[in-house]
């Protein structure tokens, strides 16, 4: 028997009620913020990618060529084709342009729980506004979709690349990356510290003429922790060494004002200085969102501003701010977290047959009771038909397996007085209801 491909998933429709629930909350968030939805194909060119992440990429990618010869991929991630559409299609339309998407991603890897070959990502993009208060909107509007969507015992860390770069680079170290290494003395810089490697910090800075010193009051920013609060202590730092600049941490301090202005405050948030990767992506503010209880998979949403419309011949535009939000991943936090606390409900207004009404026609022309069946459905109430002719018995049994929590039965006796019989399948409670669709509708 065929089988699904290995890494991907089924989704029944009590799965899908979930995540068509999950995904029009997100929207609705977004909407409200001025984001508006976009599309995107499932495959693009392989370039697009490799432009943006070096040919070392192609391995974790669904790569193929095409009958016309031409190099394609399925897409990894969502953020690379929203630039190429918003430069091919949108690039003269009025800025900033705010867009949302949602789609299938995929990568070819080994898959475990939380993470699939197939899988689907969320995210909004920023473009054609930069600084402080373009990047607390979005920052403000991942918080207020986590809050909306329930999600609890979350932390959001929020730091900025220029001000550790910035320290870095007025000290004396090249951004630029020399003959013969690998990446640029800045980023080696930053990776020493992210791994407390102060001995080895000390003699990079040596070997770039720089005195060792400087390494104590590197390790002293890159150990602050807590919330806002840290930026005071980061100014004293900073101050101390000679030729830094403080303009990045100001752009953060202005940031972290305006989201608490702009959304409710997030069950934690912490300032984190220290940023060891996407040197050559990121360039402003970073932020990322993490789900302790849920592991080594706890990192559920990540973005900030990075520079990447410069390679669709659009520098101008540059930078963005966004971020992608792990579908998946934040569907498995609410659902361990609604397990835990004995929940049905895992995602607010989620449907889980609420309102279902099962319309069982007993020994009659079903022809004489579709009118009412239409009218219901044009009402905007949920109804199903029992299309296979059971006794009533079993017609009860098919109409709690679908989860309806009404049935409107009518027999030959119902439809000479032009009536039916509906029954609360909760309460057992029936009341005989004129066969009309605003009557029905009143007795609901």
């Amino acid at each position: 028997m065929v089988q699904r491909p290995r890494g991907t998933r089924d989704f029944t429709p009590k799965v899908m009620n979930r995540r068509l629930a999950f995904e029009q909350l997100l929207e609705e968030c977004a909407r409200r913020s001025g984001f508006k939805r976009i599309q995107t194909p499932v495959f693009e060119s392989l370039d697009l990618f490799t432009a943006k992440s070096g040919p070392g990429v192609i391995s974790q990618l669904y790569a193929f060529e095409d009958k016309g010869g031409r190099n394609l991929t399925l897409r990894p991630e969502l953020t690379a084709p929203a630039m190429r559409m918003i430069a091919e299609e949108m690039r003269n339309d009025t800025k900033p342009i705010r867009v949302s998407y949602y789609g299938q991603c995929y990568r070819y890897e080994e898959f475990k729980k939380g993470r699939y070959r197939e899988f689907f990502q969320y995210g909004v993009e920023l473009i054609g506004a930069t600084g402080p208060l373009a990047e607390a909107e979005v920052i403000a509007l991942a918080i207020n979709m986590l809050t909306d969507c329930g999600l609890q015992d979350w932390e959001i860390r929020i730091g900025h690349v220029g001000i550790l770069k910035n320290a870095l680079s007025g000290l004396g170290l090249s951004i630029d990356t020399p003959a013969g290494a690998s990446e640029p003395p800045v980023a080696s810089a930053m990776r020493l510290l992210d791994k407390g490697d102060d001995n080895g910090l000390a003699k990079l800075l040596q070997d770039n003429g720089i005195p060792a010193e400087n390494a104590a009051p590197l390790r002293q920013l890159a150990d602050l922790s807590g919330g806002a609060e840290t930026l005071g202590p980061a100014r004293e730092i900073l101050a101390s060494l000679e030729g830094v600049s403080l303009e990045a941490l100001d752009d953060l301090a202005t940031t972290l004002s305006a989201v608490a202005a702009l959304a409710p405050a997030p069950p934690s948030l912490a300032v984190d200085l220290t940023v060891a990767r996407g040197l050559d992506y990121y360039t402003g503010m970073v932020f990322e969102v993490i789900v302790p209880e849920m592991g080594g998979e706890g990192q559920v949403l990540g973005g900030g501003s990075y520079k990447l419309l410069h390679l669709f011949g659009l520098p101008d535009l540059d930078p963005c701010c966004g971020f992608g939000l792990g579908f998946d991943r934040v569907l498995l936090a609410l659902e361990a977290q609604a397990e835990r606390q004995s929940r049905t409900e895992v995602v607010p207004g989620e449907d889980d047959g609420k309102g279902l009404i099962a319309v069982i026609p007993f020994n009659i022309d079903v022809g004489a009771i579709l009118p009412i069946v239409g009218g219901l459905r044009s009402s905007g109430q949920r109804v199903e038909l029992e299309l296979r002719g059971r006794k009533i018995g079993k017609a009860f049994g098919w109409a709690n397996g679908i989860g309806a929590t009404k049935t409107l039965v009518v027999g030959p006796r119902d439809l000479e007085a032009n009536q039916g019989m509906l029954k609360d399948l909760a309460t057992g409670e029936q009341v005989a209801v004129a066969l009309d669709v605003s009557a029905i509708i009143a007795a609901l």
